[in-house]
C-alpha cells in the first residue's frame, strides 16, 4: 500500500513569491474552527500590507490606542482571511466597547478582542449587543477565568510576554474540569522553540508578530536592485 504523500504543493506566481509567511511549527497546533474555518496562524498585525501579503489564517487588529473604526475598516478592505478586531475594555468600555464592537461585527469582524483589564460589566456588556466571539486578553494569573466566561467569554488569548506558555498551562489546569476544550490563542514568542513549547502547553491557535516585515522585504528589493540594475 502506498503511504500518504504529507509534503504541501506549494503554487504561488511570481509576482506574489514574497508573501510572508507563518512559522511553520504553527502547523502542529490542533486550530480553533471560528465559524467553519479552521484557524492555526494568526498575524497580529495592522499594517495594510501586510495583512494584503501574509499567508495567516487570521489577522488580530489590536492596537494600543483606543478603537478607532477607521482602522478596522482599512483592515477590512484587504483581508481575505478572518478579522479579530480589538475594541477595547479599559479605556474604551462599557456601552463605548460595546457600538465599537458591534461595528467591528457590522464591517467583516469575526471576532472582537478585549484586553487584560476589561471588567466584567464590560464584557456583559459586549455580549449583549454583539453577535460574534468575545475573546478576553489573559497576562497574568490574577484573573478570575471562569467568571470572565459566565459573563460571555468565548476564547482566552494569552499574552505572558517569555513566560507564555507557563501562562497557558496555568489556564488549562484551572480550566481543565470545567471547561477542558475552552479555546486558547497564544503568542508563540520569536523562535520556533517558543511556538512548540507553547503549543505543547495547551495552545490551540498562535499569533504571530509582524514588525518591520514591510520594511525589511523593501529594503531586501532595493538592495537586489542596486546589485543587478
Amino acid at each position: 500500500m502506498d503511504r500518504p504523500i504529507k509534503t504541501v504543493p506549494n503554487l504561488t506566481s511570481e509576482l506574489r513569491k514574497d508573501i510572508v509567511e507563518s512559522p511553520t511549527v504553527i502547523r502542529n497546533a490542533s486550530g480553533i474552527r471560528l465559524f467553519g474555518k479552521r484557524i492555526k496562524s494568526i498575524v497580529y498585525t495592522t499594517d495594510v500590507a501586510v495583512i494584503a501579503n501574509s499567508d495567516a489564517d487570521a489577522i488580530l487588529a489590536v492596537y494600543p490606542w483606543t478603537p478607532n473604526t477607521r482602522i478596522l475598516d482599512a483592515v477590512s478592505r484587504v483581508a481575505n482571511v478572518p478579522i479579530l478586531a480589538g475594541i477595547g475594555g479599559e479605556i474604551t468600555k462599557g456601552l463605548r466597547s460595546a457600538t465599537v464592537g458591534r461595528f467591528a461585527e457590522e464591517n467583516g469582524a469575526q471576532a472582537v478582542v478585549l484586553n487584560a483589564p476589561t471588567s466584567i460589566v464590560t464584557i456583559a456588556s459586549v455580549e449583549r449587543i454583539v453577535d460574534v466571539p468575545i475573546i478576553y486578553t489573559v497576562v497574568n494569573k490574577s484573573v478570575d477565568l471562569k467568571e470572565r466566561i459566565d459573563a460571555g467569554v468565548d476564547a482566552f488569548n494569552v499574552a505572558g510576554g517569555k513566560d507564555t506558555a507557563e501562562l497557558v498551562r496555568w489556564v488549562r489546569n484551572t480550566l481543565k474540569d470545567s471547561h477542558p476544550n475552552f479555546p486558547i490563542i497564544a503568542s508563540g514568542g520569536k523562535t520556533s522553540d517558543q511556538i512548540a513549547k507553547t503549543i505543547a502547553a495547551g495552545a490551540n491557535a498562535i499569533t504571530y508578530t509582524a514588525y518591520g516585515i514591510s520594511e525589511q522585504t523593501l529594503h531586501e528589493k532595493m538592495d537586489h536592485y542596486r546589485e543587478t540594475h
